[in-house]
């Protein structure tokens, strides 16, 4: 490694490659070095030669793995794409950070993990740049300690991903089951499926309306409505679409003891019961319940509201998870998105796309085999791309 310094390699100079390229010469990621680009676009060769001198740049992949130039790389290509990739990083004692999704299916990415697994020694992380948001850390935390109570439900309604239909048209890949492998849930909403279980928990079953090419021509999904039984009467709801032009973001989290409101992403409103609301609601009066309403009492003697907002500036967030990546690698320093935990996102969007195709509730063990032969039937539709294997190593 260069001077304490990790090489990496970035696979896929487009519109996230690039940006990561940029944000390692400009001094963004200080523990990391821009070594070589991979891309198979001539167009791009040219690119990375006049923005980036100091890379070199390979048409394959494998051969900049095999140059022992880099130390690790970044797979910023398309997401059926990011577990074989991954498996021939590891499996040459590379170190990898996929990009989200983990895969489109879990058997490829189970497939990835068991890799993973073998080879601890190799780093493996998933590029959730929302982890690296400190608001999101702060709510994490809160609902770690306990200060709002056990949780009863959660509501997540992510609809500001509006997308018109010229950005579904840029190319034939795009919008698929064969070249994408979904819609808004494999696209754009994977942050907020990671960020909604890595606070709340994983739900056990789920039940969905999914809407496909409801207000564009596409055949995958626009439009998402999912339940979420997390077990033991807690319950989730997640609503999420590409053809809400003013787009809202609220993400509501109601505890025993309280309940945390977030909006936009950017604020969050935290109250905190003075006791648990099944004690407020047994020692609490009709006469009391009335003054409470007609603002004849103070709210503060029952609970306390706190407004949490922290500065966002642009690209600190994933320029901050590769640096703890290079530190992981360099030092030891833990993970803020281990890769292992990408599967859990790719899990409950394939339980919604088969609840909506089945009709029925579906349990995250559901079978792997079912929901391949589902995607496979749709991809066979198209016309366009080969079928899937249970395999993540040959995509054909």
């Amino acid at each position: 490694m260069s001077e304490q310094k990790i090489r990496l390699g970035i696979i896929g100079l487009g519109a996230q490659g690039g940006m990561y390229a940029k944000f390692i010469t400009d001094g963004m990621v200080p523990s990391m070095t821009l070594a070589a680009i991979a891309d198979t676009d001539p167009a791009k060769h040219q690119l990375a030669q006049e923005n980036y001198s100091g890379a070199q740049v390979f048409e394959d992949y494998r051969e900049m793995m095999d140059s022992g130039i880099v130390d690790a790389v970044v797979t910023c290509v398309p997401h059926y794409l990011h577990p074989e990739m991954g498996i021939e990083a590891i499996n040459r004692g590379i170190n990898v950070m996929v990009e989200k999704p983990a895969g489109v299916y879990t058997a490829q990415v189970k497939e990835l993990l068991e890799v993973a697994q073998a080879k601890p020694e190799v780093a493996f992380a998933i590029m959730f740049n929302q982890r690296n948001n400190p608001l999101y850390q702060r709510i994490k935390e809160i609902v770690d300690n306990g200060e709002i109570g056990k949780i009863r439900r959660s509501n997540w309604i992510i609809t500001n991903w509006w997308r018109p239909q010229g950005y579904y048209d840029q190319s034939a890949w795009r919008a698929t089951w064969g070249g994408e492998g979904g819609g808004v849930l494999v696209n754009q909403a994977p942050h907020q499926l990671d960020l909604w279980q890595w606070i709340c928990g994983i739900p056990t079953s789920v039940y969905s309306k999914v809407s496909y090419g409801f207000r564009r021509n596409i055949a995958v999904e626009d439009e998402v409505t999912a339940v979420a039984d997390f077990g033991q009467g807690v319950t989730g709801t997640f609503i999420t679409a590409t053809h809400d032009i003013v787009g809202t973001d609220r993400f509501e989290i109601l505890g025993d003891q309280g309940k945390i409101v977030v909006e936009s992403s950017k604020t969050a409103v935290v109250t905190r019961l003075k006791s648990p609301e099944r004690e407020l609601s047994e020692n609490m009066g009709m006469e009391d319940v009335r003054k409470l309403f007609t603002d004849q009492l103070n709210p503060e003697e029952f609970y306390s509201t706190e407004t949490i907002e922290f500065p966002s500036v642009w690209g600190e967030q994933h320029a901050g998870v590769l640096e703890n990546f290079a530190q992981h690698i360099l030092n030891g320093t833990e993970l803020l998105a281990p890769g292992a935990d990408g599967i859990n996102g790719v899990r409950l969007a394939n339980a919604i796309h088969l609840s909506s195709w089945t009709g029925q509730e579906v349990g995250l063990d559901f079978d792997e085999e079912l929901f391949l032969d589902e995607l496979n039937s749709r991809i066979k539709t198209e016309n366009k791309f080969a079928p899937r294997l249970q395999s993540a190593h040959v995509q054909g």
